[in-house]
């Protein structure tokens, strides 16, 4: 029973859990296969405090009826656990794109793994055939995203300018995988004056297409400019340092990416700064981070411009290599 591994794995690094709770990990028929588990979150990243939740994260392998006919579960979601397991499939797409919030799996302290199938210790074996300058775009992506967020979130006045710049920025940080999707080139998302303006030369494209592409950028700009209720609650309920802690933590996981070819989601080496911040360091009376904070911010920024230049990595992953070990496990499950 995998659960109870997974307990004893826990209670080995001082985290308890009540089993009856992640019975489905052994029930769910699409996790018949799992090949890693591991921690998610605060305690996979050391930035845990008394109240946080535990957080667990996986890969399991498809049945050979999903492989063969071609179809996937792609992800199993437990909310009441915070539990995410994603199908082999899935994950493979999401590691090559340099995502974020899976690539993290692939780089956690030995001790925070577990569960590991002998695929499972293959994958991570071979995780630098992920790696690529991808992750530039991917992660100061996400960086922008939150950043946005800390700033309508403590209620901080922006002008149209700057709202639009920074949907511009995430809108290049999604430029690759549209062009790549929608077999689209020489897409140009750039700032004219105040406004967002988008260069794109086509002929003969299809139109169901275009409407497509032309979905994405629509819904990301309407989520910009969503001034929900949540946000304006966010003060209230102290999740404003939270917010500014994962922000740098998304620079600081990136250069060691760019510059070492590792990805180290415990951020022991960081972790008093991170701790600081959570604690509400860098907050002020008002609840809203202080400029210390920012300039810790653009520090963090131009750190992560100069690993870019630095970078040895490759422009994109090796995919050959990835297909080949993808080949070979789905072979081997068949």
């Amino acid at each position: 029973m995998i659960v109870n591994e997974i307990h004893e794995k826990l209670k080995a690094i001082g985290i308890d859990i009540v089993p009856e709770d992640y019975r489905f990990l052994d029930e769910n028929e699409s996790l018949h296969s799992p090949m890693l588990i591991g921690l998610g979150g605060s305690y996979a990243y050391g930035t845990n405090n008394e109240g946080s939740d535990l957080d667990i994260r996986g890969v399991a392998m498809q049945s050979k009826k999903e492989i063969l006919l071609g179809h996937d579960f792609e992800q199993v979601v437990d909310v009441a656990t915070d539990t995410t397991i994603y199908s082999f499939g899935k994950i493979c797409q999401l590691l090559t794109s340099c995502n974020p919030n899976t690539i993290e799996l692939i780089g956690l302290k030995p001790e925070h793994y577990l569960y590991e199938s002998d695929l499972g210790k293959e994958l991570l074996a071979n995780r630098d055939m992920f790696l690529s300058m991808r992750c530039v775009k991917t992660f100061t992506g996400y960086a922008n995203q939150q950043m946005y967020r800390l700033q309508q979130k403590t209620l901080v006045a922006m002008p149209e300018e700057e709202i639009n710049t920074h949907i511009c920025k995430t809108l290049n940080g999604m430029r690759d995988t549209l062009e790549r999707q929608y077999d689209l080139s020489g897409i140009d998302i750039h700032m004219k004056g105040s406004k967002i303006v988008l260069d794109l030369d086509i002929k003969d494209y299809p139109a169901e297409e275009l409407s497509a592409v032309l979905g994405v950028f629509n819904n990301t700009i309407r989520e910009y400019n969503r001034n929900s209720k949540r946000n304006e609650n966010a003060l209230a309920h102290g999740k404003i340092a939270k917010h500014a802690m994962h922000l740098l933590r998304l620079y600081m996981m990136c250069e060691d990416i760019l510059l070492e070819g590792k990805v180290i989601t415990y951020r022991e080496k960081e972790h008093d700064l991170l701790m600081d911040i959570r604690n509400g360091k860098y907050l002020a009376e008002d609840g809203k981070p202080t400029k210390e904070f920012f300039d810790i911010v653009h520090e963090y920024e131009a750190r992560l411009d100069r690993a870019k230049e630095r970078s040895v990595l490759p422009q994109e992953p090796d995919i050959e290599r990835i297909e080949r070990f993808m080949i070979k496990a789905y072979e081997g499950m068949i």
